[in-house]
């Protein structure tokens, strides 16, 4: 594989299916691409048991439930297959009419998934808009540090629904020479609190935009996201004899959610280099207590290309900013390293290793548990 195309995928994080992908169908005016991937991976960590499955009457029982989840050092199998159809015509001079589908298949059929159901007009000229289930505005933000084989961005990952790939979302994206600009809008939609039966207001909004400084190596960017009807203990399932204080923490607010991200990064040569910061209002949960609460992070990302080998790591801090004493409890504490060897284009193998360095006698075993993951892709 040539280097340069293998540098390419470490500054985007990796190859998506369509990049591979073979046209099935072609004539003058429309064409067809059907692509994936197929990936296996075996993840080594310490697994929590059952017990957070179950309901608690309170607050309480929750946390002590949660720092004394039994683990154990069992391998998982946690592959995966991807599947896309990418569908193009040609509506006018320069103008295309697209529809795009993928579809996720998980080894256990737990949470197969899918992944993008969208369709819009695409100019070449204008750029691009779509409605679906499409990617939000700060993917191209977090992706400046998301870089890794299998361990995600800590600090990225935490960015709010509404500015992820998410339904009921109306996305235009656009690049004009070096400037890449997007925004999307999800509307309400008919989601229901499965707790109360009460139809949620999650409407919200993300934009970004990102700048590629000449030929100097140098890319910087920033973002904005806000989304309506974030929850307090936001997961936990309560029973229905909780008290009415836990019943009452766990009730959807209207309250806004505000995240903003700052981001650079640069490239000489065989290595890469990326940085990321974000303040986050009313965002995050507290792993401790549940609590919603600001939140505060950064997160920096390297890698170093070696022929058909790349190699990545990332570290990534964020903390709760509710204390007003100035104390402050760690929301993600992590440094991770990988090595990916590309036979080709289609083929890779990695391995992976995350060193989780949160309190354990805080967020309990499974929260500040370490993974070790061992992984082959072949896309098409």
């Amino acid at each position: 594989m040539n280097k340069n195309l293998i540098a390419l995928a470490v500054a985007a994080a990796t190859f998506s299916g369509a990049a591979s992908a073979a046209t099935v169908y072609s004539d003058d005016t429309s064409s067809l691409a059907i692509g994936g991937r197929v990936e296996a991976r075996a993840l080594s960590s310490e697994n929590g048991k059952q017990e957070l499955a179950t309901s608690f009457n309170n607050q309480a029982a929750y946390e002590k439930a949660l720092v004394g989840q039994h683990t154990s050092n069992d391998v998982t199998d946690i592959s995966r297959v991807r599947v896309n159809i990418d569908a193009k015509t040609q509506i006018a001079d320069g103008v295309q009419g697209i529809g795009y589908f993928e579809r996720e298949f998980k080894s256990d059929n737990a949470n197969d998934e899918n992944r993008y159901i969208y369709a819009g007009v695409n100019s070449d000229k204008y750029g691009q808009i779509v409605y679906g289930k499409a990617d939000g505005s700060l993917g191209m933000i977090t992706d400046f540090t998301d870089i890794m084989a299998y361990a995600g961005s800590v600090v990225g990952g935490s960015k709010l629904a509404v500015s992820d790939r998410t339904s009921n979302n109306l996305a235009y994206s656009g690049t004009f020479n070096n400037l890449t600009f997007k925004a999307n809008y999800v509307f309400d939609g008919a989601s229901y609190d499965a707790q109360t039966g009460q139809k949620t207001n999650a409407n919200g909004f993300s934009t970004a935009a990102k700048y590629a400084v000449g030929d100097t190596g140098l890319a910087l960017g920033v973002g904005y996201a806000q989304q309506k009807a974030q929850k307090e203990f936001n997961n936990i399932p309560f029973s229905n004899s909780a008290s009415a204080a836990d019943k009452a923490k766990n009730a959807t607010t209207s309250q806004a959610s505000k995240q903003t991200f700052v981001v650079a990064s640069y490239t000489v040569g065989d290595l890469y280099f990326g940085g990321l910061y974000k303040y986050g209002h009313r965002d995050a949960n507290n792993l401790v207590n549940g609590d919603l609460t600001d939140s505060q992070g950064y997160e920096f990302a390297a890698a170093y290309t070696m022929g058909k080998a790349v190699f990545t790591t990332t570290y990534g801090f964020m903390k709760d900013e509710r204390n007003t004493s100035g104390a402050y409890d760690e929301l993600a504490n992590a440094v991770s390293v990988d090595g990916t060897y590309y036979f080709n284009s289609n083929f890779r193998t990695y391995a992976s290793y995350t060193y989780n360095m949160l309190d354990k006698n805080k967020v309990g075993k499974v929260a500040a548990s370490d993974q070790v993951v061992l992984g082959a892709r072949y896309d098409f």
